[in-house]
Parts: C-alpha cells; structure tokens; sequence
C-alpha cells in the first residue's frame, strides 16, 4: 500500500520551484510512490481530542510554469497519514505555535513528524545555537539596551538581529561609534520589550554564510556558501546572496558533531546549520533550504537521502 505524506507549507501556488526545498522534497517523494495531502494553517483543526486537517490530493512537476495540481479537499484526521512535514516558513508566531501543538495530536495518533513539534518549539533559530557555545563567536540576547550598547563597545563590529526573522531582514550591521545605534536597538527591542541577539560582527561573511544540511543528526558533505553581492554584508540568498557550493571543511564537520546528535535526541529530522568561517550563527529547523542549489550544483539527491532515512525509521 502507498504511504501517505501531508505537508503543512505557505500556499504552493507562491513558490519559486527552482529554489524551493520543500517542492524538492515533494518531488521525491511522488517519485517514490506515495500520495502527496497539501495543506495550510487555516486547513488545521482539533475535533474531540484529535488532529485534522482538511487535505487536498497534490500531485507535482518540475514545470516552472506549471507545477502543481490539487484535487478536492476532505477533512481527514492527521493521525491516518504516515507522515506529516512541517514546513511553514519562519516567523515562528503564536499562530504556528498552536499548529505544533495540533501536530502534537498527530504524532500521538501514529504520524511521523518532520520535525518534531516539540523540537520546534524549543529550538529558536537564534536561540538554540546558545546550547553550543563552544561552537559560537561572542553573543549577547537582551532586551537591555544598555547591556546591548556595553557588548557592542565591547567588541566594536557587530551585527545586530530579532529572534524571530528570517531571510536577512531586520538584520543590522553597527558598530560602537554609529549615530543610528540608539536607533536600531529601539527598533529591534521595541523599547525594552523584546529580546534581541548581538553578534560579533565575523569579517569572514565575505566567503559566505555556509547552509550545512543534517538529516537525522548526520551532514550531508557540500555546503552552499551564501556570498554576500554588492555593499549588502548579509549572504542570505533572499537577501541577493549568491550561492555557491563547497565541501564541508573540518571545521565545518566538528560543529555538525557537536550539535548533530542533540538534534537527533530531540526528532529534528531535517535541519540547516549556518556557519560563518568557524563558527555557528544559527540553527534552522522550521523550513530549511537549499536542496534545491547544492543538488544542482553536486548532482546530489538530498531529498532521496531524506525520504531514506524517513522509510527507515517507518519500517
């Protein structure tokens, strides 16, 4: 019998297919023979204790200008499919944490989650990488702008960012002598309300901001190196980032062993590492990317190597 996958993504009709990770994932998985249940948020519900959604069949192409096709919704409990990818794009808001809780119910009623809802509660891109402080240049989380203005005079050069972005935006490079630094730290703080990350400022960004893939714990062995273009210093690829693939260096290698099995320990399937030079900047695990580049550029499978690992543990 075929299994069953449902994903839980932003609308399918919005996506850039040449660089989405999630569509990657979607094709390989259609290759394989399973049936494909798309959804989004407001597609979710909770019914007597169980999860459910209301599922459309999906079937896909890798057709830049067609490539998709949905067939008529049903409400469906989640607990009947066999797994369940959720991959909502960041910001990771009050909403999406209602969402985890309703795959909760899912992954109590049988599905397999990637990634583990609880896993994506706990793990704050920004936040989580402060497990790993071997693996981390000098970082201060504040809401104190005071405190904030002490690491930046501390270290002169640093970039300054929210805990709940993604993409590059509402990213800040400054530095102890800059006029708008009051400014920024008002902005991102909201006057003392919110938590706000300051980072040394890594001159090694010229090379790239490296995306490393772990499936299950384990790295696969190229990065794709995000090159910052222009006079903009962030690499992100939404930001006008060029991507360019490169094997992963020792370096690179220890940091995915010392975060790998942590990851591994809390059900975080499918997550992406971004390092700059030596050191960890963030872990992604709500809809990591960049299948889609380093498959094109290595002749990869990234998503085979995935769906490997996902009828593994179904078996």
């Amino acid at each position: 019998m075929a299994r069953t996958l449902a994903v839980l993504m932003d609308p399918i009709a919005t996506i850039n297919t040449k660089k989405d990770t999630t569509f990657a994932m979607l094709l390989e998985a259609q290759r394989r023979g399973w049936q494909l249940r798309y959804c989004t948020q407001g597609d979710l519900a909770i019914r007597d204790g169980a999860a459910w959604a209301r599922l459309a069949p999906l079937s896909v192409r890798d057709n830049p200008d067609d490539w998709f096709s949905l067939d008529a919704a049903e409400w469906t409990p989640l607990g009947s499919v066999d797994a369940i990818f959720a991959r909502k794009d960041p910001p990771f808001d009050a909403q999406f944490l209602y969402d985890t809780l309703v795959l909760d119910l899912a992954q109590a009623a049988g599905a397999l989650l990637v990634n583990d809802p609880r896993g994506l509660r706990d793990a704050n891109e920004k936040l989580f990488t402060q497990l790993f402080p071997q693996c981390c240049a000098p970082t201060l989380i504040a809401r104190d702008r005071q405190e904030l203005r002490r690491f930046v005079a501390e270290h002169g050069q640093v970039v300054l960012k929210p805990l709940d972005g993604m993409g590059g935006r509402g990213i800040f490079r400054s530095h102890h002598n800059d006029p708008n630094l009051n400014s920024i730290l008002e902005t991102l703080t909201l006057n003392g309300r919110c938590f706000a990350l300051a980072q040394k400022y890594l001159p090694e960004i010229v090379a790239g901001d490296k995306r490393i893939l772990l499936i299950d714990g384990e790295p696969v062995p190229y990065a794709l190196a995000r090159i910052p273009q222009g006079d903009d210093f962030r690499g992100n690829l939404a930001a006008g980032g060029r991507g360019e693939g490169q094997p992963l260096s020792e370096r690179d290698r220890w940091i995915a062993a010392q975060v790998g099995p942590e990851l591994k320990r809390r059900g975080m399937i499918f997550v992406g590492l971004d390092v700059i030079g030596d050191w960890l900047t963030e872990i992604n695990v709500t809809s990591p990317t960049c299948i889609r580049e380093l498959d094109a550029q290595f002749g990869l499978n990234i998503a085979g190597s995935l769906f490997d690992c996902i009828e593994s543990k179904l078996a």
